[in-house]
């Protein structure tokens, strides 16, 4: 399989993985998705910073103050006195976000009816549920059906319901017990009843709400909601953020008119201790009026964070193209450029991601993560493998032109990939050497001691031409050829030339000695010539090799003939005696005769030729 045809299915899994996520997301979420959603939401938050809520809204506090000087719970003739005193000072709705299940004292009680009905009023209920977390359908024909039902209700007690408007106080919360949603409609059996934030900003619009598959509709305001009806709440900042005022002072009479008048005045707890306190991404410890209050200022201004169908839409598109993007980038360039293009990808949706929530819309953060990450990583190990591998072979063939090939040309080759991608002609010395009698005697040795010999020679002729900065062009069958010149012409390339040729002279015969059962049956010869070749890279596509051509390289050829002719080990030009110099380690290490005027097969003219013998011949 190719790297086009794994990309292409890389490809195809990513965006498979990403579209199952998406849709998983358009059904109602994933359990750990939305837990981490829960905390990049809260990062986001963070990010933002706190803000100053619309002057919608007032809290008067059952706080530690008024717990102090009229006791906790407040008796119902107390809270009547409470209700009457702010309702004197004309709000636009009153909301007790107090449960009145059950009977008082009757005095009381009559009290805090009548005083409820002074003017308009919302309170309390809550739902208790079986499981906490249901299972809904979504259905596009009924805005209704993702609404989980209820196992029960606690309704306030009937003369109460007479009097103010009901609303269900329920919220939704994660994990961690942040409240993240409320549902703005509770089922139970046959009945439907609205949130308590709802019911408030209905009855202080003066409007009834109509409910839509994503969005709950107040007079002229249309409010996106999510899956179920329900309302996303993010927070203006800490405790108090809401304005709020001691319902001490309220019955004292030192609650200004301009705290309460024309607002909406919420009635709660928060004295320490009371349990109905949630955490935010701003304060530990956030009372449940001020969440409720600040769902109502969502639903009566319309500030509230926008993450409904069409959201959830966006993000399944997010959770199928990033993959792709990622999985491309990765397959296109693994290198720092392709790496800073893949980093300022995921910048730049970070920062997208970051700029909606600034402006409202509650993008999912998570699920673009969850879809991108794993065939990122799972696809970048793959191709990080897939490279190794591929480093692992070039540098097993780096080390095989190594052995072959002149000590530098493989890093000459890595520093000029045209080197030699055209002939050229330049000057240069060869050298050849070759067995004798070895064709026939591989008849009887058979292969696997055929190779076994041939490899200890080529080793011999190998480390020699190392040694001596020259290049094996080739090994032919039982010989090689050494080229002196390459990758650039040298003044000494025929020096070492000859040296090479007498040092192959020297260790062959030795080595012969060492080769028990057949050392008198073979025998070898080697010519050495210098002068013009042309030198070039022969074959095609991946597969090409270094040689050389030309008169130069016929003549050093055929001089193995004049050698064997003659029985000397070593025949050599006059041209590259003449080149290696009269202090070269020819008359060092041997006896050399000549020049004679010299026949070769197929070559009109003559030329000079010296004859080398080694001095303990």
């Amino acid at each position: 399989m190719n790297h086009r045809q794994q990309t292409v299915i890389a490809l195809l899994l990513a965006g498979l993985w990403g579209a199952t996520l998406g849709y998983l997301n358009l059904s109602g979420g994933i359990g750990l998705l939305d837990r981490m959603e829960a905390s990049l939401a809260d990062i986001r938050s963070v990010i933002v910073g706190a803000r100053t809520p619309p002057p919608v809204v007032s809290i008067v506090a059952i706080d530690d103050r008024t717990a102090a000087t009229h006791g906790y719970p407040l008796g119902r003739a107390t809270l009547a006195r409470l209700v009457d005193a702010i309702t004197g000072l004309k709000p636009k709705a009153l909301a007790l976000d107090i449960l009145l299940v059950d009977p008082g004292p009757g005095e009381g009680d009559a009290a805090l009816t009548s005083a409820l009905g002074r003017g308009p009023s919302v309170i309390a209920a809550a739902a208790t549920f079986a499981q906490s977390r249901q299972r809904v359908a979504d259905r596009a024909d009924d805005p209704l059906a993702a609404i989980p039902e209820a196992d029960q209700l606690l309704m306030p007690l009937p003369r109460f319901a007479e009097a103010a408007a009901v609303g269900i106080v329920n919220v939704v919360t994660d994990q961690t017990g942040t409240p993240r949603f409320i549902p703005l409609i509770s089922r139970a059996s046959n009945r439907l009843d609205p949130a308590f934030p709802l019911r408030v900003a209905s009855v202080a619009l003066g409007v009834d709400p109509s409910i839509e598959r994503d969005a709950v509709v107040l007079g002229a305001l249309r409010i996106p909601t999510d899956l179920g009806q329900r309302l996303p709440v993010t927070f203006y900042g800490r405790h108090g953020s809401i304005a709020t005022f001691s319902a001490v002072d309220a019955l004292d009479g030192r609650l200004q008119a301009d705290a309460v008048a024309g607002r909406i005045v919420v009635i709660g707890s928060t004295v320490t201790g009371g349990g109905d306190v949630f955490p935010t991404p701003f304060d530990p410890v956030m009372p449940g009026v001020e969440v409720m209050s600040t769902a109502i200022t969502h639903l009566v201004t319309g500030d509230g964070m926008v993450r409904d169908y069409r959201i959830r839409l966006i993000d399944a598109g997010t959770a199928v193209v990033l993959p792709l993007i990622l999985v491309s980038l990765i397959a296109w360039r693994r290198s720092a450029a392709g790496y800073l293009i893949i980093v300022l990808t995921l910048v730049v949706w970070a920062i997208f991601n970051l700029s909606a929530f600034v402006h409202g819309y509650w993008l999912s953060a998570a699920l673009p993560i969850a879809a991108a990450l794993p065939p990122a990583l799972i696809f970048g190990a793959a191709e990080l493998w897939r490279d190794r591998g591929r480093a692992s072979h070039f540098a097993e063939q780096s080390a095989l032109l190594q052995r072959i090939e002149a000590p530098g040309l493989g890093e000459w080759l890595a520093r000029d990939p045209n080197f030699l991608a055209e002939p050229v002609r330049q000057n240069a010395a060869v050298v050849f050497i070759d067995l004798s009698g070895f064709t026939g005697l591989s008849e009887k040795l058979g292969p696997a001691k055929v190779s076994e010999v041939l490899s200890g020679f080529f080793e011999l002729i190998d480390e020699e031409a190392r040694a001596h900065h020259g290049a094996i062009t080739s090994f032919m069958g039982d010989g090689a050829m050494v080229l002196f010149g390459l990758p650039q012409p040298a003044d000494d390339d025929a020096t070492r030339a000859v040296a090479c040729a007498v040092r192959l002279c020297e260790r062959t015969r030795s080595w012969l000695r060492t080769q028990a059962g057949f050392a008198d049956k073979i025998g070898f010869k080697v010519g050495a010539h210098c002068g013009p070749i042309v030198a070039s890279r022969l074959g095609s596509g991946e597969r090409q090799q270094i040689t050389a051509a030309g008169d130069t390289v016929n003549v050093g050829s055929r001089l193995m003939e004049v050698a064997a002719s003659h029985g000397v080990e070593l025949a050599l030009s006059a041209e590259i005696v003449r080149a290696a110099g009269p202090d070269s380690v020819l008359l060092k290490s041997g006896r050399i005769e000549g020049p004679m005027e010299t026949a070769l097969r197929g070559r009109a003219s003559h030329i000079d030729a010296w004859l080398w013998r080694s001095r303990t011949l």
